[in-house]
């Protein structure tokens, strides 16, 4: 989805479907390890399906579809100065906000999972000096948002990665992924969401499925929200910066986000359709 800081040449990427397996061997291939965190459906906002989900929430993500008739009102006069301890960075690149969600949500957990080294020769995404999400927030850690984008904008080796995640993986890079991911994993049989250990939500993001060439300016738009410093941050690359929308924890972050989403929906009944799917971190 276009943002506010990207120009009509700008560069554009195919958008990434918002389902969490590719989510899963994205992330895995790029160096979060699969025993680490994993993605998993949010199959509704209700009480009773919120509890089918692993606890607590570390990141939420949140899809729109057609976006361009979204407005979060009074939320927007939350557009202050956050905690500096929030991880955000601003869209530049087209049809790239579902890359810039996952990034908000591991971008904001760092101090609290490991960022594995993956031999080289396994995973274009890895070097010796380390994972590539590693190397990624090692670099961009002092930054501002929009230098942040710069830096994504340039950056050939997560270019790669999500064009291998948004094509579904029909690439010999994407069978690498997943033979390290599999040589990597202490568990089997399990499907996102399905047989987890006990875990504990990361992120929580909303989306909705959609296909459509690179040139494709398509109506649909990825949000991440996380808690951060006891407080729920709204992460949106089209925004100038976090919004906060009050106190939270990682044991209420799914709650709290799927309040927002809730309002969101209200205020645009006939407008909107999203899918939600958490990230969740193994306790």
């Amino acid at each position: 989805m276009a943002s506010i800081d990207e120009s009509p040449a700008a560069k554009r990427w195919l958008p990434l479907e918002a389902n969490p397996d590719v989510m899963n061997q994205f992330l895995w291939g790029l160096g979060l390890p699969p025993d680490e965190a994993e993605c998993c459906d949010v199959y509704g906002l209700d009480e009773e399906l919120l509890q089918m989900v692993p606890k607590p929430s570390e990141a939420e993500r949140i899809q729109q579809e057609d976006i361009k008739t979204v407005s979060t009102g009074a939320f927007d006069h939350r557009l202050n100065d956050p905690s500096s301890k929030v991880y955000f960075m601003k869209q530049t690149v087209g049809n790239a906000c579902g890359t810039i969600g996952l990034l908000h949500a591991v971008g904001n957990i760092t101090s609290e999972i490991k960022l594995i080294w993956i031999e080289p020769d396994n995973v274009i995404t890895c070097s010796a000096d380390g994972s590539f999400l590693d190397r990624f927030f090692k670099s961009t850690a002092s930054m501002d948002p929009l230098e942040r984008a710069r830096f994504l904008e340039n950056d050939k080796e997560m270019e790669d990665a999500h064009s291998v995640a948004a094509t579904g993986g029909d690439t010999e890079v994407e069978l690498e992924m997943e033979k390290v991911v599999a040589e990597s994993m202490d568990f089997t049989g399990t499907k996102a969401g399905l047989g987890l250990l006990r875990c504990e939500v990361v992120g929580v993001h909303c989306f909705f499925m959609f296909e459509g060439e690179a040139s494709d300016n398509v109506d649909t738009h990825f949000i991440c929200f996380a808690c951060v410093d006891g407080k729920l941050f709204e992460l949106d690359g089209r925004k100038s910066g976090p919004i906060a929308h009050g106190a939270s924890s990682p044991g209420s972050l799914l709650q709290d986000a799927a309040k927002v989403i809730q309002g969101m929906i209200q205020k645009n009944p006939e407008s909107l359709s999203f899918n939600v799917i958490a990230i969740s971190k193994r306790a």
